[in-house]
């Protein structure tokens, strides 16, 4: 009987560590993962920091085992050599990967929602995670990056702004560059593009190359408004009875002269004026969403914190209208922490 007593009183520390390392555990996760993590940033570092909950509470309970000081010496080097060896023996590219994203959420070069283009890709961010990120292309494709190529490639980024929208065109020597300037300027201004200008880009054998730009502040219409600055420009040219000639048009088919090379217009205003919806809204309908969920989670994250600001603050008949609002704002959160799992 002594000696069941001995031993329930050698195991005493190591059944009070454990039920404490599990109790901070549970807590720890309920803290962590809780509806106010909806932010995928804030999911990364509460799921570190998780992580590293895990393996001091793996310390604790082997600090807290009943041998000899030399026999837990030899547990805590074998948990170090285990963890050192998973380390090793797993893919230095996934490692990499871990690092990578830890960069890209201290540094922040972009957000979910902003456009941005590495290589040849193009397109808005709908998803950051641990180890990769989701852009949403023109095509309204998905494509994958891993965070090391994004932390060893350039990556451009579409401030939101504004950004400068242009369009290169050719025009023969026979109108005035004066003439060509005032004509684009004034397209560029039709499709709403602020402060615009024009360069001469190049001379060519046949033709002058110019570049008309302007400012786009809204950039979520950015595809749209390229398209109708286009289409601004072939009308306003074409109303001038000015030819957008190009040296490959001229070489491969002879052009009579009846008449320009000029289509007649069906009707007075652009095809592009009447469109009433945005294809935007359909092209980047993923990575719209995701941005919109990010900054509702942080405005409802900031309401609850200066809800509970004001609470403490709060006489005793008006904490109980708060409380209210507070419990409203904590539902939202949780109802649209489900909708994003589902």
């Amino acid at each position: 009987m002594q000696q069941i007593l001995d031993l329930g009183f050698m195991l005493l520390p190591l059944l009070g560590t454990s039920i404490g390392v599990v109790f901070v555990i549970v807590i720890a996760q309920k803290l962590l993962l809780s509806e106010h993590s909806i932010n995928n940033d804030n999911r990364l570092t509460r799921k570190l920091i998780l992580v590293g909950l895990y393996v001091a509470g793996f310390l604790a309970i082997a600090l807290s085992l009943p041998v000899a000081e030399s026999t837990r010496n030899q547990v805590i080097g074998l948990f170090g050599i285990v963890l050192s060896g998973i380390i090793a023996f797993s893919s230095t590219s996934i490692v990499a990967n871990i690092m990578a994203g830890i960069v890209l959420k201290m540094t922040k070069p972009f957000r979910t929602g902003d456009f941005i283009r590495v290589n040849q890709y193009f397109g808005r961010v709908s998803d950051k995670g641990l180890f990769d990120t989701e852009i949403q292309t023109e095509q309204r494709e998905l494509v994958a990056f891993t965070n090391s190529y994004l932390t060893s490639n350039p990556v451009t980024v579409i401030r939101s702004s504004g950004t400068i929208l242009s369009a290169n065109l050719s025009i023969g020597y026979d109108h005035a560059h004066t003439k060509i300037s005032e004509l684009l300027i004034q397209a560029a201004k039709q499709s709403k593009l602020e402060d615009p200008f024009v360069e001469i880009i190049e001379l060519g054998n046949y033709s002058i190359s110019y570049r008309i730009s302007g400012l786009l502040e809204e950039v979520k219409s950015m595809i749209s408004a390229r398209s109708k600055l286009y289409a601004n420009i072939l009308d306003t040219l074409h109303a001038a009875d000015v030819e957008i000639m190009s040296p490959n048009f001229m070489n491969t088919r002879q052009i009579s002269d009846d008449g320009p090379a000029i289509p007649k217009m069906s009707r007075q205003e652009p095809i592009i004026e009447v469109m009433q919806s945005s294809p935007e809204s359909m092209i980047f309908d993923k990575a719209e969403k995701a941005e919109q969920k990010e900054l509702k989670a942080l405005q409802l994250a900031d309401e609850i914190k200066a809800l509970q600001t004001r609470i403490k603050q709060a006489d005793e008949p008006q904490k109980e209208e708060l409380k209210a609002q507070l419990e409203r704002k904590q539902l939202q959160i949780k109802t649209l922490e489900q909708a994003i799992d589902e």
